[in-house]
């Protein structure tokens, strides 16, 4: 017994410590954490868990397709690959199949570009599973790995013609966005509500970005998003814009409530804008109307 009782205070130490590991990221600290980490007593009312996308929901049927290795990736693709310019939308914690993710990435599609959302998780999606609480599965999916896997994608789109390649990242896709922002791989990047993210990332950033923020979210608040700003504001190599939607939680732009219409209509103008910057960026001079 008190064997047991000395393994159950080291596995409290390791849930508070990733705990205290999301704090200490969100006030700029550097580096994968396993974070964010509630007790798992708590943990269902997680913000990165809340309102969990129902996977087998109708809207209206997908224009696109899965290809199974796409760069060594499974992904929906969807939009012409004539357009010549390719996004990369990175997923949340429930990964590539959301159906509301791949309605976005239609609809981005419709706006001329060719839209890829690849599986960085490989199959193994957060699914609410008391089973496997939300620490135990983090601790499986590092978004720094994600990015890494991620440029073999971007070399195939290339290859295939892609004169220009954006990157965009909602939660824990934002964070992986922002690690692809670092280098050469994209020509501008957008993230929304992400999560993981700190103000030392934001220094080395060296790719045009904007960071759509909700007022009401409590994994990166406006606080720590006007940081981030700031952090932009001393790095003077990329254009950045930042916007907070006003009455938002977390996830507001792609696990929104479609029976409330003020959640659609915000989803929609986060959408619209990150179409608008990656307009900016990825299109070529005379194409870009500003809005």
């Amino acid at each position: 017994m008190p064997l047991l009782r000395c393994l159950l205070v080291v596995l409290a130490v390791v849930v508070a410590s990733a705990g205290l590991a999301l704090a200490e990221e969100n006030t700029g600290g550097a580096g994968w954490q396993v974070s964010p980490s509630p007790a798992p007593s708590t943990e269902k009312h997680h913000p990165c868990l809340d309102n969990s996308p129902n996977m087998t929901e109708k809207t209206g049927g997908e224009a696109g397709e899965v290809v199974h290795d796409y760069g060594g990736l499974e992904c929906y693709v969807t939009g012409s690959r004539r357009s010549g310019r390719a996004i990369i939308l990175v997923s949340d914690y429930y990964g590539f199949r959301a159906p509301k993710l791949r309605q976005i990435a239609d609809k981005v599609a419709d706006s001329g570009y060719y839209v890829v959302v690849p599986d960085l998780l490989y199959g193994d999606p957060y699914t609410d599973d008391p089973a496997r609480p939300f620490w135990v599965w983090i601790m499986a999916h590092s978004p720094d790995e994600a990015a890494e896997k991620t440029k073999p994608l971007i070399a195939a789109l290339k290859k295939e013609g892609m004169s220009s390649v954006g990157i965009g990242g909602y939660c824990w896709g934002g964070k992986v966005a922002v690690e692809l922002s670092k280098t050469e791989e994209t020509q501008a990047v957008v993230i929304s509500h992400p999560s993981l993210v700190t103000v030392h990332d934001m220094k080395e950033v060296k790719r045009p970005i904007e960071i759509l923020g909700g007022e009401r979210d409590t994994i990166t608040p406006p606080l720590v998003v006007h940081q981030f700003e700031h952090a932009l504001d001393q790095n003077n190599r990329v254009d950045h814009f930042v916007k907070i939607f006003p009455k938002a939680p977390h996830a507001f732009a792609c696990r929104y409530n479609a029976s409330d219409s003020f959640a659609v209509k915000t989803a929609e103008e986060a959408r619209a804008d990150m179409v608008q910057w990656f307009d900016g960026y990825l299109k070529q001079p005379g194409e870009f109307q500003l809005q």
